[in-house]
């Protein structure tokens, strides 16, 4: 049975080539027969900062909670960002902080020092383009955005496997091999929610 995906979008514009990659896995999706659903964070209202101690003790705005409830739904996970100083925007990473609390996400067993990941029983896949080589930014820079996507919050929360696709460079890629990229896309989609 087709997987429900979810779908994040952590450009801030809605006009850009992450969202065109976005709508292509969402496109394999749905040509898999599976149901998707869309987040994009820089369309919510809420506060993007941990303003207290703990994101958990902050007051939770309607949006953070509709996040939580199709990250509940899904058994698939997809977040389509831009690489920026080698990690994810700003809107996205303060989705995260929001969205991924303690008791919610992940909680520590009492008298263990272990965490558990609430999230269990759900796999992802990060897409990220970027302006250089994908492989400079695995080898050289030690892919420090996708790793922290990838193992600091997916993976530390339950999800597995969690794949990832990196595309780059994208500053003077042509249209063509834009074209495949969206093309790879929509196949890893229809493959993932199988």
């Amino acid at each position: 049975m087709p997987k429900k995906t979810l779908v994040v979008l952590g450009h801030p514009r809605p006009d850009s080539f992450n969202a065109a990659l976005a709508d292509a896995y969402a496109r394999g999706v749905s040509a898999a027969g599976g149901e998707v659903r869309r987040i994009s964070p820089s369309e919510l209202d809420f506060e993007v900062s941990v303003r207290g101690t703990s994101a958990k003790d902050q007051p939770v705005e309607d949006d953070i909670v509709r996040s939580r409830e199709a990250i509940e739904w899904c058994e698939h996970l997809a977040i389509v960002h831009p690489t920026w100083w080698g990690s994810t925007p700003a809107i996205l990473k303060g989705w995260i902080d929001r969205v991924f609390v303690s008791n919610w996400a992940f909680r520590y067993p009492e008298n263990s020092k272990l965490w558990e990941g609430l999230l269990k029983g759900r796999s992802a896949r990060v897409i990220t383009t970027m302006d250089s080589p994908p492989m400079i930014y695995q080898t050289v820079f030690g892919g420090p955005g996708v790793r922290q996507l990838k193992t600091s919050t997916l993976w530390f929360c339950g999800f597995k496997p969690v794949k990832t696709t990196l595309f780059g460079p994208i500053g003077d890629s042509t249209e063509a091999k834009r074209r495949g990229w969206l093309e790879r896309v929509t196949g890893e989609g229809g493959r993932d929610a199988s």
